[in-house]
């Protein structure tokens, strides 16, 4: 389906801009009025990391006029292995101020504006008001909602990413035109069944095979061209080397985009995706212990047994003294817990305690009842009891 361009040409392009970009110009479906075009557009990127490192670079060095980065956090070691936008020397910077350098960089004749916040409901609506298309670059379910809720309820296209490990997808979300996030995914997954990209891992070049379709897509809505893929769902899988696409249709009882739609206004995402599910929550609550109180009861002699309910590689990165490695997995199905010991206190912990407040839970219903989790997972441990050991 083809669509009109999203946005109208710029008076006219500068000499030095016309050098810049003169193998777009001699495309005859680009040619001088498309890039007129995206000097005339207002992208806004969300996040600054795996996805939108690739994205923004590449959207600058289109000509977008007017780019956007909504980003609070700052650059990690562990971000370099994908997230391109940033270098060695911006470890601990804000990554928007990194990402704007790299930008500006690449493209001088960029402005790029920065929101150094953290998105959510109360300021979605007033950021996006300002550009003409929104690309997705985060990796967390609250976040997806939000923004496809916000674009809705905008009627702006969302261009939308994802990756794990060797997969990702990509699609293009626009309410007026087709499905919206929320007709693919009307709810999302239970909490704790899907790993985010920091447990699970991601292959850092996939970030650049799905960040540069993303931006493909963002080209072809702004000037006008092709077909975008409003409607279809993009599945590519790095390791056997395949792209494959699904139909998506509009869901005729979506909550958002629907006509008897029930979300006229944002709500708390974090609330409705739960990061913890409530038996978690409720398991965890008295039963929470920090790294330093596991490092007392360890220096006391308590009769603990340390489980580590993580991977096995993540388990052969860092661990705790001690811990047995166990993954989630085998409590969820049951086969661990015949194992475990009556005449200890069990101490679980994970990379940062999502994992085993869920495993806690699990325990506790089969009657473990001092049974313990470590808050802040093996992360705080390092921070706390070993800094010379590493994280991820």
């Amino acid at each position: 389906m083809s669509l009109p361009p999203l946005v109208e040409p710029a008076p006219e392009l500068t000499v030095d801009e016309v050098r810049r970009y003169s193998r777009h110009l001699i495309i005859p479906d680009v040619g001088m009025e498309g890039q007129k075009r995206l000097k005339n557009a207002r992208v806004l990127c969300v996040g600054a990391g795996g996805l939108g490192s690739p994205a923004l670079m590449y959207l600058a060095a289109a000509g977008v006029g007017t780019l956007g980065i909504v980003e609070f956090d700052e650059v990690d070691e562990s971000n370099l292995q994908r997230q391109i936008i940033h270098s060695q020397a911006d470890i601990g910077r804000p990554k928007a101020e990194s990402a704007k350098d790299t930008v500006l960089g690449i493209n001088p004749h960029t402005r790029v504006n920065i929101h150094e916040e953290r998105l959510d409901s109360s300021n979605a609506m007033e950021i996006f008001a300002d550009y003409d298309l929104i690309v997705d670059g985060t990796d967390n379910f609250a976040t997806r909602y939000l923004v496809n809720d916000a674009c809705v309820l905008l009627n702006k296209p969302y261009v939308w990413g994802s990756i794990y490990r060797f997969d990702g997808q990509a699609s293009v979300f626009w309410s007026e035109h087709g499905p919206c996030y929320r007709c693919l995914y009307p709810e999302p997954p239970p909490p704790g069944m899907v790993p985010s990209c920091a447990e699970g891992g991601v292959l850092g070049v996939l970030c650049a095979s799905i960040g540069s379709i993303q931006v493909n897509e963002a080209i072809k809505l702004l000037v006008g061209i092709g077909e975008p893929m409003v409607g279809r769902l993009m599945i590519y899988d790095a390791l056997e080397m395949t792209y494959r696409q699904v139909k998506v249709r509009k869901d005729p009882d979506c909550a958002v985009c629907g006509p008897d739609a029930t979300v006229t206004e944002l709500i708390d995402y974090e609330a409705f995706c739960g990061a913890v599910s409530e038996d978690a929550q409720e398991a965890a609550t008295g039963s929470t212990i920090t790294p330093k109180q596991l490092k007392e009861w360890i220096d006391e002699g308590e009769s603990l047994e340390i489980i580590d309910v993580r991977e096995p590689n993540e388990y052969e990165i860092v661990s705790i003294p001690g811990a047995k490695l166990i993954p989630k997995d085998e409590f969820l199905m049951g086969d661990a817990l015949g194992g475990m010991p009556q005449d200890k206190r069990i101490v679980l912990h994970c990379k940062t305690g999502v994992r085993s407040a869920e495993v806690l839970a699990v325990l506790k219903n089969a009657g473990f009842s001092d049974a313990v989790h470590v808050g802040g997972g093996v992360i705080g441990w390092v921070h706390q009891i070993e800094p010379d050991k590493p994280v991820y």
